[in-house]
């Protein structure tokens, strides 16, 4: 048993106690008393009590147990040496001893327990591959399992790694567990000699010129001499396919290619090797930024094509035109326009993804975005609550509800086991959607089937929306499918409704038999003003059959291989059950104090015919509106973009004398004029340092700070973190997988930057040698060993394991009963007449001369 002190510097406190207390007995008639000694003694043991209690003293009482924690690095540099440390596992606990403990555990970028530490028997379980396993954190792997152990134990960690850590710093965490209880023992694992092939550099120009040749530089390593096909890419398209040798070491490769347009370029290396160990790392790739005169995209479709086009200025900016269907699913296939415009188009030709993406192009990096009306725009388009909705200057909610036609809705899910996943999900969030354009007041019902049916809602006045969308969010999948069922009792449910419009959407993505009367149905609900559509989800469903009943029942069929497009189906078919969604009274547009815009109209307005009614939102700029107070032209900036909504059509059959008129090419320049990013460009640095990790550096010197947004290919914000180094410079860690991100940078100048970064393969991917220094500097430095062979592990520990009593309760309860002892001695004098003398006083006699001098005194008064 030791006596140890946490805190002695409190022990200090007794040097000016002693000195007290000697000179208070010094001075003290107590020391004449045998009673005040013992005063005294008590009086000095209870604060001595109480100072050692304030310096934490404990008692360690010995044990010995001891704990070994397996610390298994599964990261992907291990690679094939995952059997090589279980079998060496295996073999070290035929040594285990009694008394001691023992737990497993796994690590990579993450740490993981697969055994709980457990004094009984252990088996070891089959072990998982880890979920996070591109990165190595040696340090947090020892930390935390160092937490897992109980304090005052002898603890061994066996660490089983290659060394390789590419996040944490290891070194600076070691002399924490240097000359302690917990010691670190290393087994260096090896990846099998296996060959491999990595693309190390792939460079291309920073910033090109349209017909430039451009040198594009690849870097490969090799760890074995074999043939392969290299292949690079130009925006997605294939420009380069060479066979190349390889050599064991770096291997450079340099080809020559040319590119037209403008904006970001995106080129991709990817390297085919045969019986390649890791495939992660034959992929990069890079950004060049080409200079030209701006472009503008155009979107329409095939029924609606568009005439913008022709009436844009060409020799000022270039002009692409786009079908819908083929709209880029990427960022970088967006970054390269600085304005967009939707002609006409509907939102279930495009989808919610690449709604998202555009979004993201126009928030974080200043593209502009413009939505033309038509009879597949705006809320006949299907775009309420869409990203599209969230980004326009509008809402596609129309004010002044009242006067819309009295509607019934019935909405046909199937709710059968193919539709589980992503397809149920969207489908009852597009059902829910539907409720939230219905008013109050308007009749709905909601019916799912499998192969019975289901009556979710019953088919009455809605209501309240918010109960009535918890429900159909609730539906599951499950079971077989059987669609008329579900069709006749939506028909059965609206027949005798007095309804102006009534309606049935059908959704399915299966295939069933049709009962031969199906058709006489559905024509006696036609001649009860019902009206039915259908949608068909999916490759499987039966295409030819919901075709046919859309043209029964008067309605529209659509094909849906994007499941991302059922929202703006639904909404679409919702908000076209009423027409007065289309104001088509001739009207004159009142301008609003938009200079640029009211400079285009000095001569006057032209008539207009038609536009599709919607809200303004609260904090846009209404250039232009109707008599009834609607918008017609709307414009606002979203983020660092700016977008426009016009309610009218571009072909003249909305438009009417607007497009007849003379200034009408020069009304769609300005459109583009405005939509053009205006912001100054300023040269950014952004330089890579490792990983993740990147710095931007105003090269200007301009900018006091910063903001920065970061969004991968598929328009999703990515995570990261930014740390200002210095006014105009900040360093940002990115947590995003390898591949292509792009930053969109702005100052509190009005400067704008866009770039975009190639995130590069983690160093797990890049082949290594084990870092032998390392695990035995691990080892070294906190007092455990390289193992070498598996029983070393469970050998006796160096430090004895105690248990740790405090005592600081125990001293200061001492002191309480010693300071009520002194209390007692004094109030109650226990030692009355025990162990003392009486001392006789001396008595002291009065002078004569003092009392003659009293009596002078008295005369004296006597005679005044």
């Amino acid at each position: 048993m030791d006596i140890r002190i946490d805190q002695p510097l409190w022990l200090l406190l007794l040097i000016p106690i002693a000195l007290y207390m000697a000179y208070t007995w010094k001075t003290s008639m107590m020391r004449f008393m045998s009673k005040g000694t013992i005063l005294f003694a008590l009086r000095c043991a209870a604060i001595a009590a109480l100072v050692f209690a304030l310096a934490g003293p404990y008692v360690t009482l010995h044990a010995d147990e001891e704990q070994v924690l397996f610390v298994v690095d599964r990261s992907v540099s291990i690679g094939g040496a995952k059997e090589t440390a279980d079998n060496w596992l295996a073999e070290s606990l035929k040594a285990r001893k009694e008394n001691q403990s023992v737990g497993l555990y796994s690590f990579a970028e993450t740490f993981r327990t697969d055994v709980q530490l457990t004094d009984g028997e252990l088996a070891i379980p089959v072990i998982d591959e880890i979920e996070t396993k591109d990165e190595t954190d040696i340090a947090k792997a020892i930390d935390l399992a160092a937490a897992v152990a109980k304090e005052q134990l002898a603890t061994r960690i066996v660490l089983l790694s290659d060394g390789l850590e590419t996040i944490g710093s290891v070194e600076e965490l070691l002399p924490k567990y240097s000359g302690g209880r917990v010691t670190i023992d290393t087994v260096l694992l090896e990846r099998p000699g296996t060959a491999d092939a990595s693309i190390s550099i792939f460079d291309t120009p920073r910033t090109a010129y349209e017909g430039e040749k451009q040198l594009l530089q690849v870097e490969v390593e090799s760890s074995a001499r074999t043939a392969g096909t290299l292949l690079i890419y130009q925006n997605d398209q294939e420009i380069i396919n060479e066979t190349v040798q390889l050599e064991p070491g770096k291997n450079s490769f340099s080809f020559r290619t040319s590119a037209t347009g403008s904006g970001l370029l995106k080129y991709e290396a990817k390297l085919l090797v045969p019986d390649d160990d890791m495939l992660e790392n034959n992929r990069m790739l890079s950004i060049t930024m080409m200079e030209r005169s701006p472009r503008v995209l155009v979107v329409q479709t095939e029924r609606n094509p568009s005439i913008i086009p022709t009436l844009l200025d060409t020799s000022t900016m270039r002009v692409d035109v786009i079908d819908a269907q083929q709209l880029p699913e990427t960022l970088s296939g967006y970054l390269g326009y600085g304005a967009i415009l939707f002609d006409n188009v509907p939102g279930h030709i495009v989808g919610e993804q690449k709604m998202a993406v555009i979004e993201q192009a126009v928030k974080n990096f200043g593209t502009g975005f413009m939505m033309i009306g038509g009879d597949e725009s705006f809320g006949l388009g299907g775009y309420f609550k869409s990203p599209i909705e969230r980004l326009l200057p509008v809402e596609m909610e129309v004010k002044g509800k009242e006067q819309l036609p009295s509607l019934g809705l019935v909405i046909v899910l199937d709710r059968s086991g193919s539709m589980s996943g992503s397809k149920i999900v969207l489908a009852r969030e597009a059902a829910a959607r539907s409720v939230e354009l219905l008013r109050d007041d308007d009749t709905f019902g909601f019916t799912a089937f499998d192969d019975e049916v289901w009556e979710v809602i019953p088919v009455e006045e809605l209501g309240d929306k918010k109960e009535a969308i918890e429900q159909i969010l609730s539906v599951p999948a499950a079971r077989g499918t059987n669609i008329f069922p579900g069709v006749q009792k939506a028909y059965e449910d609206l027949a005798d409704l007095k309804l102006q419009r009534k309606h049935i959407i059908l959704l399915t993505d299966g295939q069933s038999e049709m009962p031969s009367d199906y058709e006489e149905v559905m024509e006696e609900g036609k001649e009860n003003n019902i009206t039915l559509s259908t949608v068909a989800i999916g490759t499987d469903a039966d295409w030819s059959l919901l075709e046919e009943l859309a043209e029964v029942g008067g309605g529209r069929f659509y094909d849906v291989v994007d499941e991302s497009t059922i929202p703006a189906i639904l909404t679409r078919e919702t908000s076209m059950l009423t027409r007065t969604y289309i104001e088509d009274d001739p009207f004159y547009m009142t301008l609003g104090a938009v200079p640029e815009w009211a400079s285009l109209f000095q001569d006057g307005v032209p008539q207009m015919n038609a536009y599709i009614a919607t809200t303004a939102k609260s904090t846009a700029t209404v250039v232009g509106e109707s008599p009834k107070e609607d918008p017609v032209i709307a414009e606002w900036m979203y983020g660092l973009g700016r977008t426009i909504a016009f309610t009218s059509d571009s072909t003249g059959r909305w438009t009417g004398d607007l497009a007849r008129w003379d200034g009408y090419a020069d009304f769609w320049n300005t459109v583009v004029a405005r939509l053009l990013p205006s912001y100054e460009e300023v040269p950014y640095l952004i330089t890579h340092e490792r990983g993740g990790v990147y710095t931007v550096t105003d090269s200007s010197r301009k900018a006091a700070f910063l903001d920065i947004a970061i969004v991968d290919e598929q328009g999703q914000e990515v995570p990261f973190v930014s740390e200002p180094l210095a006014p105009g410079k900040v360093r940002v860690t990115v947590d995003a997988k390898s591949g292509l991100v792009f930053f969109g940078v702005s100052d509190d100048k009005g400067g704008l930057f866009e770039a975009g970064v190639s995130v590069p393969y983690s160093d797990e991917y890049k082949p290594a040698a084990p870092n032998t220094a390392l695990m035995t500097k691990i080892a070294e430095r906190t007092g455990g060993k390289v193992l070498e062979e598996p029983r070393e592990a469970f050998r006796d520990h160096p430090f004895k394991s105690g248990e740790k009593k405090l005592i600081a309760d125990w001293l200061i309860l001492t002191a309480m009963i010693l300071f009520f002892i002194d209390i007692t001695l004094r109030r109650f004098g226990m030692f009355k007449g025990f162990g003392t003398k009486r001392i006789r006083e001396p008595v002291v006699e009065e002078s004569t001369a003092a009392r003659d001098s009293i009596s002078e005194l008295l005369k004296a008064k006597k005679k005044r």
